[in-house]
């Protein structure tokens, strides 16, 4: 299976802090993979770097088969690799003034002329796609409302719309769950799902819940201090590893125990930590 997303001995350095120490992996087409870790771990700083939104201080970068930074230089292809990469942030990042509908379009500004992109002109067929892309996450009845009108899991579902109509081939989600309510985070888990599945998108995305990642994702890659301290089955992610990979910095991963059997599935049981914190 081809790899969509590698890593080699990439660094990344802020002041006197190292955010990421050779941080090395490899995730193929099509998995669904969890990122773990506490506040700090450094998931977010690994996330921003694939798409080259910031450079590292070294190491390289291998995105659909391309690098794409090496050494802490983007290379010249990277806008042509980063149209293929769908970003979902914790807050949304729409703009709240504009209808749903042109936040949804904004996915498509790579492949529209620059005139029409200047003036926010899409043709009837962009947005037929978009509202098509709204439908499918449940919420095309909102692509004429101001973003700055829905609730926080209905702007997570226009951001993961517009990743649809972009087309995105990987979709990295930065805690798109965090701020949500569990019924919501259900529903945006769900339709990431979806995605990987029904759409063959590469999904990478960073959690802070357990739950989540061993509902949703066969594989978890975690972190803690800028390394990665596990890579395997989330099934394995019991209280007692979390513990020694994390130690007291693991309770973080069981703060939403108000999470119900119902709201995550009912195949899941609380987690607790007993004795072994």
């Amino acid at each position: 299976m081809a790899i969509a997303i590698e890593t080699r001995e990439l660094s990344k350095s802020f002041a006197n802090c190292k955010a990421l120490d050779k941080v090395s992996l490899q995730i193929s087409e099509g998995e669904m993979v969890a990122l773990l870790g506490a506040s700090g771990s450094g998931k977010s700083t690994l996330l921003r770097h694939l798409p080259g939104f910031i450079t590292s201080t070294s190491g390289e970068i291998d995105v659909l088969g391309k690098t794409v930074q090496a050494n802490g230089q983007r290379k010249s292809n990277f806008k042509e690799v980063r149209n293929k990469i769908g970003f979902v942030f914790q807050q949304f990042n729409l703009v709240n003034r504009l209808p749903v509908i042109t936040n949804v379009l904004i996915g498509l500004l790579h492949e529209t002329p620059w005139w029409r992109s200047l003036l926010m002109r899409f043709t009837v067929k962009q947005r037929q796609a978009a509202i098509e892309a709204l439908a499918s996450v449940g919420i095309e009845q909102t692509a004429w409302q101001r973003a700055s009108t829905l609730s926080g899991g209905q702007q997570q579902r226009a951001a993961l719309a517009r990743c649809l109509v972009q087309k995105a081939k990987i979709i990295l989600a930065d805690e798109p769950i965090a701020s949500l309510d569990p019924e919501s985070s259900r529903i945006v888990m769900n339709l990431l799902q979806n995605m990987n599945q029904e759409h063959h998108c590469t999904v990478l995305v960073s959690l802070h819940q357990v739950e989540f990642a061993v509902r949703y994702c066969k594989r978890t890659i975690a972190l803690n201090a800028g390394r990665v301290v596990y890579d395997g089955p989330s099934s394995a992610l019991t209280p007692q590893l979390l513990a020694e990979l994390y130690g007291s910095s693991a309770q973080e991963f069981f703060q939403t125990q108000a999470l119900t059997d119902s709201s995550i599935g009912n195949n899941l049981q609380p987690m607790s930590f007993g004795k072994h914190v």
